[in-house]
């Protein structure tokens, strides 16, 4: 079973597709990093699959539910644009005010639940109008949370939140997969976080679903490489494109791609009179992946 099943979902405004018959599978368990341009339609995706927007056409299937049936929308929790909190009002009280709205017993026990979960049983307190972003953003999913959702969808909670708030949200996001047995759906521009925790990524470009990819599959896909430094890296790289298909100068280092062998470039180099100061051999990450499969693929 997965946690999501998407099939040829399309969305229009004004007679422009947002969401293009679009395919997407989220298994149960997954981080899924969502990733796409701004005016992707990610957004417009995510609003979909919580009932805020009506599909055109297409199918979503939630748990193997379709996605209005009530048994299953109590079992989705999200945070989309922001929390919706009254800025006068406390934590806890915004948090009381959306367990009422949602109708759920043992309230109190309920609210220091999420607050636990998020970090912030010492803030309940606090007034909303009074907490940082990152708490503002640890406080809407908290009230997401509430009442134990089995999936739970996050548009862009990372962005804007500082090295330490991330961190944070990291550790809070693995931590409900783990123990609290969530699926998180996720969207973020901040790739190189969101590679740290996700088990599952979805690339989407101009509605449409381009790629669908674990991060397994991903890692396994991944480009190795050798980065170098000489004294003369113009040099260096006139004679290392004589002989290496890829080579790129990026970061101060020269890259030579898809190579294992690193004696075999030291030892090249220094046959052609440069000698090698540094070296080190790596793989691509999620960001490099995702630029070069956009630059790369054709409608």
């Amino acid at each position: 079973m997965n946690a999501i099943e998407i099939r040829n979902l399309s969305k229009s405004f004004r007679g422009m597709y947002a969401v293009d018959n679009l395919n997407m599978t989220v298994p149960v368990g997954a981080i899924y990093g969502f990733i796409g341009e701004n005016g992707s339609g990610k957004s417009t995706t995510e609003k979909l699959i919580c009932g805020h927007l009506v599909p055109d056409n297409g199918e979503i299937r939630l748990f193997d539910k379709d996605y209005t049936d009530a048994g299953v929308r109590v079992r989705v929790g999200a945070l989309i644009e922001n929390a919706g909190c009254f800025p006068n009002s406390s934590v806890w009280d915004n948090l009381m005010m959306q367990a009422i709205n949602l109708g759920i017993k043992n309230r109190e026990d309920e609210i220091r639940r999420v607050l636990e979960i998020v970090r912030m049983e010492d803030s309940a307190k606090t007034k909303f109008k009074s907490c940082s972003l990152g708490m503002k953003q640890r406080i809407g999913i908290a009230m997401a949370l509430l009442g134990e959702p089995a999936l739970l969808i996050l548009d862009e909670p990372i962005n804007g939140l500082d090295t330490d708030g991330m961190r944070i949200m990291r550790e809070i996001l693995v931590d409900i997969t783990k123990n609290y047995g969530c699926t998180v759906l996720i969207s973020s521009h901040i790739l190189g976080e969101l590679e740290k925790i996700a088990t599952h990524y979805g690339i989407i470009r101009q509605g449409r679903m381009i790629q669908e990819i674990s991060a397994e599959e991903m890692e396994s896909r991944a480009r190795v490489f050798v980065s170098l430094k000489t004294k003369d890296m113009k040099g260096a790289k006139a004679v290392l494109k004589a002989k290496f298909d890829s080579v790129k100068e990026e970061e101060e280092y020269l890259r030579v791609y898809d190579v294992e062998d690193t004696e075999s470039i030291v030892k090249y180099l220094l046959e052609n009179g440069h000698v090698v100061s540094e070296l080190k051999k790596n793989k691509i990450g999620l960001e490099e992946y995702y630029i070069e499969l956009m630059s790369n693929k054709e409608d």
